[in-house]
């Protein structure tokens, strides 16, 4: 099988990341910051160093670092912390079902929550002036993502952000597609950054991370046993125990600290290349086959990945065909009704490609090959 579904989560992990998950696994038996003998203590050092290797690459302070399970699992703590209380917010017309879920549950309930969408458009400069014309007295958050994972078009995010540090808005951004791909950071307007383990940061499933600049206290959604207050019945009130109740996932932390390394060892602008070459080889084919629509649009900044349409099939049985020939894409509508309906794809969704930097241009060809099968006499 040659996987081409990076955008759902990266496949094959490093060796690095494999090896110290299994060094966790074996060694760091002990539950971190819940006892005082070597195994734990051990245990919670080795976390904290992933703590504070994140915290440089996004441009924070280690207690700001929250381990969560997933990127849904840490858009919930940020909006939903910053929302309790009511107010208005914002997200963009492209989201995540784990961005406009979260966001409708709030607008549904008694929390005294508005929402509104603001479309995203042909321009990066339209699209931040439909954020701006809905920002209103009451706002109190923006949520966006920072590239699609449909189309893979990277939003005005840095620009959005700067208009909301001039207003006192908070700012969360969705980094699920950015994060070890695009240059992302905390500061300039970015309060809040939620991230997923296991895709462009190469961990382990079931890793996510939530890092906040400090600006603003989140009201919790979860509580319970911290290892910090113990003897106080109300929640931990500091970062980053308040957000991490329960026992934390220490082999996938652990993963996640080395996919980072892995990351930055091999170099974010490199990763971009590669993997930006790959599309492009991609593109370049199946734009020309005539049954096939590529959803890419000239002038427009893209993060790698690829989503296409075949006229003559849904996207589900495309993915079925090209399973069964050898090839992993993810068809469908890939958890992203906002984005869908945007695009008018609701009825066969679309088909996925996304390469990681271990992919490589024969095993492009190869899928290309028999996708120029497909145009010519179908399947």
């Amino acid at each position: 099988m040659i996987y081409f579904d990076n955008s759902a989560t990266t496949f094959p992990k490093p060796n690095v990341v494999v090896n110290r998950a299994n060094y966790a696994a074996k060694f760091l038996g002990g539950n971190p910051g819940r006892s005082g003998h070597k195994m734990s203590v051990k245990a919670a050092d080795e976390v904290y160093k992933v703590r504070e290797r994140i915290a440089s690459f996004f441009n924070a302070k280690p207690e700001n670092v929250v381990f969560t399970l997933n990127c849904t699992h840490a858009v919930n703590f940020a909006m939903k912390g910053i929302m309790q209380s009511g107010g208005h917010m914002i997200i963009s017309s492209l989201e995540h079902n784990a961005v406009s879920r979260p966001a409708f549950a709030l607008a549904r309930s008694r929390h005294n929550v508005s929402l509104s969408i603001a479309k995203v458009s042909d321009s990066d400069e339209e699209t931040v002036s439909n954020f701006k014309s809905l920002i209103r007295k009451d706002t109190k958050c923006i949520c966006m993502m920072a590239a699609s994972n449909v189309t893979g078009e990277v939003l005005p995010f840095n620009e959005i952000a700067a208009v909301c540090k001039k207003k006192g808005i908070c700012f969360i951004l969705d980094a699920a597609q950015g994060a070890g791909v695009l240059n992302i950071k905390l500061g300039e307007g970015i309060n809040f950054i939620c991230c997923a383990g296991h895709k462009g940061l190469y961990g382990l499933s079931g890793t996510g991370v939530l890092i906040s600049d400090g600006s603003y206290k989140l009201s919790t959604i979860i509580e319970g046993g911290t290892g910090a207050t113990s003897l106080e019945l109300e929640q931990t009130d500091f970062l980053p125990e308040q957000l991490e109740s329960g026992t934390i996932n220490v082999p996938g932390i652990v993963s996640l600290g080395a996919g980072v390394d892995f990351v930055k060892n091999f170099g974010l602008n490199n990763i971009r290349r590669k993997e930006d070459r790959l599309c492009d080889m991609f593109v370049s084919q199946v734009e020309k086959l005539n049954n096939f629509t590529v959803f890419r649009e000239e002038k427009k900044n893209y993060a790698p990945l690829v989503s296409f349409s075949y006229k003559n099939a849904n996207s589900f049985e495309v993915t079925d065909y090209l399973s069964r020939r050898g090839f992993a894409l993810r068809g469908g509508f890939h958890c992203s009704a906002l984005a869908h309906k945007t695009l008018g794809t609701t009825e066969d969704g679309l088909t996925r490609f996304s390469p990681s930097v271990f992919n490589s241009e024969a095993e492009v060809k190869k899928v290309v090959t028999e996708l120029k099968k497909v145009n010519n006499i179908g399947f």
